[in-house]
């Protein structure tokens, strides 16, 4: 299994307030990115597995949605973000 619990907290505590907050925009944007990270890697080695394909296309929309609500309610907590995972935007 590619995310265990302990990754999780991992992620959480690093972006999050604690490894127990995760509802947190900043957390939830960098578990999104690991998961995105991951299937990026799968599908390269699987071109075939559209189902893949598109649960990473849902997972880019949520990341992105979560980005854009992170933009309009607090600029630096975006600009944090997207400086500590290396997203371009």
């Amino acid at each position: 299994m590619y995310l265990t619990t302990d990754k999780k907290k991992e992620i959480f505590a690093k972006h999050g307030k604690s490894d127990a907050d995760t509802g947190s925009a900043e957390g939830q944007v960098a578990l999104f990115t690991y998961r995105i990270n991951h299937l990026s890697q799968h599908l390269k080695a699987n071109r075939h597995d559209f189902n893949t394909e598109r649960s990473l296309v849902a997972l880019v929309g949520k990341r992105k949605a979560l980005l854009d609500y992170l933009k309009k309610k607090d600029i630096n907590r975006y600009r944090a973000i997207i400086a500590e995972l290396g997203l371009r935007k």
